[in-house]
């Protein structure tokens, strides 16, 4: 079950009142709680009228203001030009497109943590699993990796070396 929109009322000096704490809230503020997850209504004090996408709008432009380019110039031309001949297809293409991306971020989420939980590594990286995890790896390496690993590109080297001049002496034979 959905948890109930907070209710936000917005009164004609501009000011905002947060119902549920009983105190004047902030554009700024209405944004972070709709980071944390928390859904908002905002609506006319005296009429009651749903101010909503008006308030959220508002805080996007704000947004805007600070951080240069958060929705690409073409875009805003493409939604004043068609936003009205497109509005109900637009709105739900933009929705799951975003839902979609979140459902993408949360399943890679799952598997960062499920192969962080079983020490997950890749499989061309061989640690001695009672020394080093795959935390302290993701990390960095540790001095004892390291070293490891350039013991390792030098038996590889000394053994591609060594093909080679088995090479050069089997064609420098039979010529």
């Amino acid at each position: 079950m959905t948890e109930a929109p907070l209710l936000i009322k917005k009164y004609s000096n501009r000011k905002l009142y947060d119902l549920s704490r009983r105190c004047y809230i902030t554009l700024e503020e209405i944004a972070r709680l709709i980071r944390e997850g928390k859904q908002v209504k905002v609506v006319n004090s005296t009429s009651n009228q749903d101010l909503t996408t008006v308030t959220l709008a508002q805080i996007i432009l704000d947004e805007e203001k600070k951080r240069r380019n958060l929705l690409p110039v073409s875009f805003l031309h493409q939604l004043i030009q068609y936003g009205e001949s497109l509005r109900g297809s637009w709105q739900q293409h933009l929705s799951s497109s975003l839902e979609a991306v979140l459902a993408t971020q949360a399943e890679t989420g799952k598997l960062w943590t499920e192969w962080a939980m079983r020490e997950w590594m890749p499989p061309d990286r061989k640690f001695d699993q009672g020394r080093t995890t795959a935390r302290e790896h993701a990390e960095g390496h540790t001095e004892d990796a390291l070293k490891a690993e350039l013991e390792s590109v030098k038996e590889k080297l000394q053994q591609l070396e060594e093909k080679i001049r088995e090479t050069e002496k089997e064609m420098t034979e039979t010529a």
